[in-house]
C-alpha cells in the first residue's frame, strides 16, 4: 500500500518510526555520509533508514545496506552480519517533508557492521552529497557530525 505524503506526515506527527543504522567500521574509521534530506540535513550521520511495515528487520538492514552501499553481495561473501549495538532514540524539531510543526521521532536500532579491508565502499544513494571515513576522535569533536551519530561512538561497544 503506498501512502500519500499527507498521511505519512500525519503518521510522523503522531508516532515515532523505527529505523535501522549501520555503525560501519574499517582500518579503525568510520563511515560517514553528509545528508542531503531533513531531518539532519547537513550534517554527517551514519548511514540507516526506517523499517517498513511488514518488513523485518534483517530485510530492512539488507534493504538499508543494498540502496545506501551497494555491498550485500560483498557482506554475504564474507558471511559478515550486523551487529545489534542498542536502541538509541532520536529527536527532530522538523521532518523529511519539511512541514512546519511536524516533528520527527526516531527508535534507532543501531547495528556495527566490521568490514575487512577488501571491501570498498564507493557512493551510491541519493540520501548522502558524499561518503566519508573518519576517525573515531575526529568524528566525536567535530561539530559538522550530527549529535546522535556521536552517540553511537560514545557508548563501551564501539
Amino acid at each position: 500500500m503506498i501512502h500519500s505524503k499527507e498521511k505519512f506526515s500525519a503518521m510522523v506527527d503522531a508516532m515515532p518510526l523505527v529505523s535501522v543504522d549501520l555503525i560501519i567500521y574499517q582500518h579503525g574509521k568510520a563511515l560517514l555520509g553528509r545528508r542531503l534530506n531533513k531531518p539532519a540535513q547537513g550534517f554527517w550521520f551514519v548511514p540507516g533508514g526506517r523499517i517498513m511495515k511488514n518488513e523485518t528487520i534483517a530485510a530492512a538492514l539488507s534493504r538499508v545496506i543494498q540502496t545506501e552501499l551497494s555491498i550485500v553481495n560483498e557482506l554475504n561473501a564474507y558471511d559478515i552480519k550486523p551487529e545489534l549495538m542498542g536502541a538509541y532514540q532520536h529527536f527532530y524539531k522538523d521532518s523529511f517533508a519539511g512541514d512546519v510543526g511536524i516533528t520527527t521521532h526516531y527508535v534507532a536500532l543501531g547495528h556495527r557492521i566490521d568490514l575487512p579491508g577488501t571491501i570498498e565502499i564507493k557512493q551510491h544513494d541519493n540520501q548522502h552529497a558524499q561518503l566519508k571515513w573518519w576517525s573515531i576522535e575526529e568524528l566525536k569533536s567535530s561539530p559538522e557530525v550530527h549529535a546522535y551519530t556521536k552517540d553511537y561512538f560514545s557508548s563501551p561497544s564501539h
